[in-house]
């Protein structure tokens, strides 16, 4: 069960510090929607070219990219980087994942059992290397079997769309399901379903795993919401652009916070939250000022405390957190 605490309102602190700022690098390839960057050991920030078809990397130090062509109709929706430098991805209109050795420009494919998952779209790799997805409108949830490469699914119903997917630190998948108001997980021991009901019309795409909640945005109605994994209550936070903010890609930093992209106002804009303070600390405007942007999916690099995010601009960018 959850209860709904009262939006608090959000308040911005500038507190004399200087004013964060982003970089963004154009993709010489027009009109490809980079997107989902992952940055590997080496430093390479990987990425897919959902609508170029294409697999791509660039050197933050140099400003080079380099791209990687894959099969036709693939249409890569989302990667990581392995700790042995494989990059997975997954192949939203060709059911499959796909491992692609660099090194080789080696594909490897991993296809999608009786067509029950034909676009498999945003994944994670567990400690043992296998990978858990989603795949939206096929309304499944899924798993690559690092040893055996068989895939197994969980249905979670017509209509439910399973999106944004991480890991806790046991190594347990969570998942929204952007189609209901609903959050759910797997226990990897006994290989069971357990959902928990957030407030009435909230949409989550995103979110981010902390050991004692589950933190999303939601997209339909404007706040960011804490999920108690113990005792399933919810609180929410208005976000600082309200019920027009879009809430979208989500990114937790190593200092506790929680960052949101904020898709509905023009430019985009990161905002932070500080769970400790129980408010929205920190706000950046990113690039392209009033031309239309969608920032999709990001994520935090703790070694260079940075997070990277994919325009629909044709950037791919990153902040440096403070």
């Amino acid at each position: 069960m959850h209860k709904l605490i009262a939006g608090l309102v959000p308040v911005l602190l500038a507190l004399g510090a200087a004013p964060l700022a982003v970089q963004e690098w154009t993709v010489p390839w027009d009109g490809t929607r980079p997107r989902d960057p992952y940055v590997a050991g080496s430093g390479l920030v990987w990425f897919v070219g959902q609508e170029g078809n294409y697999i791509a990397h660039l050197d933050p130090r140099t400003g080079k990219f380099e791209r990687y062509d894959i099969e036709a109709g693939t249409h890569p929706h989302n990667l990581v980087v392995a700790p042995d430098g494989m990059v997975w991805f997954t192949g939203n209109r060709n059911g499959r994942l796909v491992k692609l050795n660099p090194a080789a420009r080696k594909l490897t494919n991993y296809p999608m059992p009786d067509g029950k998952a034909d676009d498999p779209h945003t994944m994670v790799l567990d400690r043992a290397g296998n990978a858990w997805f989603t795949a939206q409108n096929s309304a499944v949830v899924g798993r690559l079997d690092a040893k055996s490469g068989k895939v197994r699914l969980w249905e979670t119903g017509a209509g439910t769309r399973p999106y944004g997917i991480e890991l806790d630190a046991q190594q347990r998948p969570w998942y929204v399901l952007f189609g209901t108001n609903q959050v759910g997980t797997i226990d990897p021991g006994t290989m069971k379903e357990r959902r928990f009901d957030l407030p009435e019309g909230t949409r989550a795409r995103r979110l981010v795993v902390r050991d004692d909640a589950i933190w999303y945005g939601d997209y339909a109605r404007g706040y960011l919401g804490r999920l108690d994994r113990k005792t399933g209550k919810v609180e929410e936070f208005t976000m600082p652009g309200k019920a027009a903010s879009l809430p979208y890609a989500m990114a937790g930093d190593d200092k506790g916070k929680i960052w949101l992209a904020e898709t509905g106002v023009r430019p985009n804009r990161l905002v932070a939250f500080d769970p400790g303070r129980r408010k929205f600390t920190d706000s950046v405007a990113t690039e392209g000022g009033e031309a239309p942007n969608t920032i999709r999916h990001m994520v935090f690099h703790k070694p260079t405390r940075e997070i990277w995010y994919g325009t629909d601009r044709n950037t791919v960018g990153r902040l440096g957190v403070p």
